[in-house]
């Protein structure tokens, strides 16, 4: 039977009579209406509104996007092979020469490249997840307490790059596990009894707790209902984190380790697992890398807010984006200054004095010795060429006191020092430049919000939503900083690098699956690019709310913008 059309404006939702006697609100879209009233939209108007919508795309528009995304995609993969490449540089002291050709026989300096190139491609996922987990929860919590729909919105918009995240992560994590035992035989069979504690930990509670959520968080909310479906938001958030405190314990194993002890066969055991899981270095380590995450995701859903707003693309949803992600990496940017980063540079001060030493280019050593603000690390002539520092705040910064002395690079064996200062120096500064930029440029976001202009300041919106890959690049820096920083030591003190790499294992076995690998992740780069952009361009779901006539079995679907495409 024909609908009879009872509105005809978009200021307000029409409403149109089924068969049924049922109304149901919708947009107006001129060239679908049988017997359109005169006077009203025509054709042109109509055009002209979806253009200004911004909702008219034409293949031409498609194929430059997507040939934009490969040249990213391309970039990445090279700027990944080049930390992976810095990660790798083979120690010093490696039987190995570091002539070119040696180099590339190096079956340490390959191990060390392929697995630096799976991890930092690896961390650009789960970076995001944890970052998204209590924006997704909040939102939740917010719809059961206010019972607006908008929020619910977000967080079936946003379940859904969660779950691209999630799926992407896990495929490109379970070659990591496969590494220590194909790549690094040596480390993993003589720490395998207490690394393998946490990442089996890591496998069964925290990772079998986020998969098992995140599939009834995507799909499950009409079964759930809204209060299990918070619950499952909940789960989703403590899996993801309970993951990253598993991995962070492991890690900051090789960097500080404690509660091992080294049995009868020379391996490593756990001597005290309640010492192991609390240490000190895993907890600060834990604080500021979760910072970290909160401020990739909140610069990823400010970047989303800011798109919309450009382009007038689902205002109810842009602005919550903005506002929840600049307040959010406001607080999470000041968090990874201070405390954790202040905290995390007090335990390298203690534990690892020869590595702050390196990521200053501190080769002499003493009180009062200042942090540089610009500077090139000469190792061969063991200075900082063309410095310009803050005096006393590197020792405030690892020690407390603007007296404390801190100790240089030449109070220790050139085989202690890291392997490639220079880039172990820049990662740093890099990193704690970013850092800086992140606080200025939410603050002022903030602010601007505050005074109600932010979705009218047009380039501040452009620098929201450009800014969005600086902290996956503060973040790969501020790994690099850690891992470079520890060579070249495996387990810090205790078990070198070059006695951890698999020795029946060839250059050329771990080259070709390097190939592979770079191979591999670019189809799949390439896939989760175009999944991404595809849900973004869809944008948030449409808003269904119940009509003032609901008991009168009355239905009213808001029009958005989808309606005008």
């Amino acid at each position: 039977m024909r609908l009879c059309l009872h509105k005809l404006t978009f200021g307000a939702p029409s409403i149109v009579t089924g068969p049924s006697g049922t109304r149901t609100e919708h947009s107006f879209i001129p060239d679908a209406v049988d017997d359109p009233a005169p006077g009203h939209y025509s054709k042109r108007s109509s055009w002209r509104r979806r253009l200004r919508m911004g909702e008219t795309m034409h293949k031409a528009d498609w194929r430059a996007r997507v040939w934009r995304g490969v040249a990213v995609l391309v970039l990445l993969v090279g700027v990944l092979l080049a930390a992976g490449l810095c990660v790798a540089d083979t120690p010093h002291d490696s039987p190995v020469s570091g002539a070119a050709n040696s180099t590339l026989s190096d079956q340490a300096f390959w191990s060390r490249f392929q697995f630096g190139f799976t991890l930092v491609y690896h961390y650009l996922f789960p970076q995001l997840t944890m970052g998204l987990g209590w924006f997704l929860v909040y939102w939740k919590w917010r719809a059961l307490k206010t019972g607006d729909e908008k929020y619910n919105q977000a967080v079936r918009f946003w379940a859904k790059i969660f779950g691209l995240n999630f799926a992407v992560g896990v495929v490109t994590g379970i070659p990591m596990e496969f590494q220590f035992g194909t790549n690094w035989a040596g480390f993993s069979r003589y720490a395998g009894g207490v690394i393998g504690q946490t990442l089996a930990m890591e496998g069964m509670f925290a990772f079998f707790l986020e998969s098992a959520f995140v599939g009834a968080l995507i799909w499950g909310e009409k079964q759930l209902g809204p209060r299990y479906h918070f619950v499952a938001a909940v789960g989703v958030a403590l899996g993801s984190w309970l993951s990253g405190f598993f991995i962070l314990v492991t890690n900051a194993f090789m960097q500080h380790p404690v509660g091992y002890q080294v049995d009868s066969d020379g391996l490593l055991g756990i001597a005290s697992l309640r010492a192991y899981l609390l240490n000190p270095w895993a907890w600060v380590q834990f604080a500021h890398n979760q910072m970290a995450a909160l401020v990739t995701g909140s610069f990823v859903i400010t970047a989303v807010g800011a798109f919309y707003t450009l382009r007038r693309l689902h205002p109810t949803q842009a602005q919550l984006y903005l506002r929840a992600g600049t307040l959010v990496g406001l607080i999470a940017s000041l968090l990874v200054a201070f405390p954790t980063g202040d905290q995390q540079a007090k335990m390298v001060g203690h534990h690892q004095p020869v590595t702050l030493a390196a990521m200053e280019g501190k080769f002499v050593g003493g009180p009062r010795a200042g942090v540089a603000l610009i500077g090139q690390p000469n190792v061969e002539a063991r200075r900082l060429d063309n410095p310009i520092e803050v005096p006393g705040a590197l020792s405030y910064l690892a020690y407390g006191t603007f007296q404390s002395y801190v100790h240089g690079l030449e109070e220790y064996p050139e085989s202690a020092w890291p392997d490639n200062i220079e880039l172990l120096y820049y990662s740093f500064h890099l990193m704690i430049t970013l850092g800086t930029m992140f606080i200025l440029l939410m603050a002022y976001a903030t602010f601007q919000n505050w005074r109600g202009r932010l979705e009218s300041s047009s380039w501040l919106l452009w620098k929201l939503m450009l800014a969005f890959p600086l902290p996956y690049i503060a973040n790969t820096v501020g790994w690099m900083t850690a891992e470079l920083g520890r060579q070249p030591w495996l387990i810090y003190g205790i078990f070198h690098t070059r006695d951890g790499y698999s020795k029946v294992v060839t250059s050329g076995d771990t080259i070709f699956t390097l190939i592979g690998f770079v191979g591999l992740y670019f189809v799949l780069g390439l896939l989760f690019l175009y999944l991404v952009a595809r849900e973004i361009g869809h944008g948030p779901e449409e808003e269904l709310i119940l009509n003032p006539g609901a008991d009168r079995g009355e239905m009213v679907v808001r029009p958005t913008e989808e309606h005008f495409a």
